[in-house]
């Protein structure tokens, strides 16, 4: 039934990460209709999530769904360095849709993955975020799921990514999207600001068996 049956799964991994690192709020960059949130709550995370995505049609799903919890909040729009305004490539899966464009690396890992639309989309900084929702980077957990534009996220962290108790990243070891920074360079930021990488999950894989994408917890170390 390709089905994959351990002990101790991902999440309540996570779950035990974010009490360790005394972790009590969550910015979820790049939410689409919050399925990381919804995990989160059931792995007993009780805090604080602000979730953002940018696309239209994910977003109203993920507004239904965080209007029935009263420390969940979302907000339509896109993360970046810049300001202004960005356009996104919409892929008929929603979730590989990006501002970065789609290699063929990930068209042929991910069948369904293909554009077709694009969004004009506004963009806002962590900076920003962080502030207008009263968020200590002491106790939040910088959730980054971007397809490709991690960078750009990071960048509008500015001085607060010194901070953060902990960031999530995808981590990607071939150009997926063009442009993209890779697994080397993110783990190597991500110690540079004093994280360190605490726990991987397995991403994406081509279809001839390697290893493409993961998921990496980072957690503050000093």
């Amino acid at each position: 039934m390709d089905l994959d049956l351990g002990k101790d799964p991902f999440t309540k991994r996570l779950a035990r990460s974010l009490v360790h690192a005394d972790i009590t709020a969550v910015l979820d960059v790049g939410a689409n209709v919050g399925q990381y949130a919804t995990m989160l709550r059931r792995a007993g995370f009780s805090g604080d999530i602000v979730s953002v995505e940018p696309l239209s049609g994910a977003y109203a799903q993920l507004h239904t769904r965080a209007a029935k919890d009263s420390r969940w909040t979302c907000l339509n729009s896109a993360i970046g360095s810049g300001g202004g305004t960005a356009t996104i490539n919409v892929s008929a899966n929603s979730f590989s849709s990006s501002i970065l464009p789609l290699t063929d690396a990930h068209l042929r890992a991910a069948p369904g993955s293909e554009v077709i639309a694009t969004e004009e989309v506004p963009l806002v900084s962590v900076i920003e975020l962080m502030d207008q929702y009263g968020l200590s980077p002491e106790t939040t957990l910088l959730k980054v799921d971007t397809q490709g534009f991690e960078g750009e996220v990071l960048d509008s962290a500015g001085d607060l990514l010194d901070r953060f108790a902990g960031v999530q990243l995808e981590l990607s070891f071939v150009e997926l999207y063009a442009g993209q920074p890779l697994f080397d360079e993110l783990v190597d930021r991500m110690r540079k600001a004093g994280l360190e990488l605490w726990q991987l999950e397995t991403g994406i894989s081509g279809p001839d068996g390697r290893l493409l994408q993961v998921d990496g917890v980072f957690l503050r170390t000093r």
